[in-house]
């Protein structure tokens, strides 16, 4: 007998927060489908991974573990949201890589891609440290909202226009720790 995986956001997250658009089950199947994938055609020369904090802390995490390769990690923080829920457009780093570029493969592991714009400047960014090649793989992408061609190697789910919390996306630093992505309710959280 299978069990249809719940939708209900819990109760401490509700009137804020709606049904999962992405339940915790869905969200490790396509984990460990991506690592396997990544796992293949990396295999002769393991990435470095390039997580886009804070929002993909959580699926880099899961991302890292169902890698079978000796992969190297690095964080970058970037912003264009701030506390709203539209993206400003405005890219800032706020935190800068660690790690040398220069000939290394990156991929770049985002949590949600928008319009595409801040991915798009990340990878001008990154490609001008001279790595051998840079690549993403993002959770999310949100149907009909790129504004610039995305060319994206890993996807995770397509999801309809909407805002979305969990799995380490948030709304004003709240709501990341859901553990599937769901809808988010601005106008009743009332906070």
């Amino acid at each position: 007998m299978t069990t249809e995986p719940t939708r209900a956001a819990p109760s401490w997250a509700m009137p804020a927060v709606g049904d999962a658009l992405v339940t915790p089950e869905e969200i490790a199947a396509k984990v460990a489908e991506l690592g396997a994938a990544i796992t293949e055609d990396f295999a002769g020369d393991p990435p470095l991974l390039v997580g886009v904090l804070k929002g993909a802390m959580i699926f880099m995490s899961d991302l890292c573990r169902a890698i079978e390769l000796p992969v190297d990690v690095d964080f970058m923080a970037v912003s264009s949201y701030g506390n709203a829920t539209q993206s400003s457009g405005v890219v800032r780093i706020v935190k800068d890589l660690d790690a040398e570029l220069t000939g290394r493969r990156v991929l770049v592991v985002e949590d949600i891609i928008d319009s595409g714009l801040t991915l798009n400047y990340l990878r001008r960014y990154l490609r001008a440290r001279s790595p051998a090649s840079v690549d993403v793989c993002a959770l999310l992408v949100k149907d009909g909202e790129q504004r610039v061609d995305m060319d994206l190697r890993y996807v995770g789910f397509v999801i309809p226009s909407e805002f979305v919390v969990g799995y380490g996306l948030d709304a004003a630093e709240r709501f990341r720790n859901l553990t599937g992505v769901h809808t988010y309710r601005a106008a009743s959280a009332g906070g």
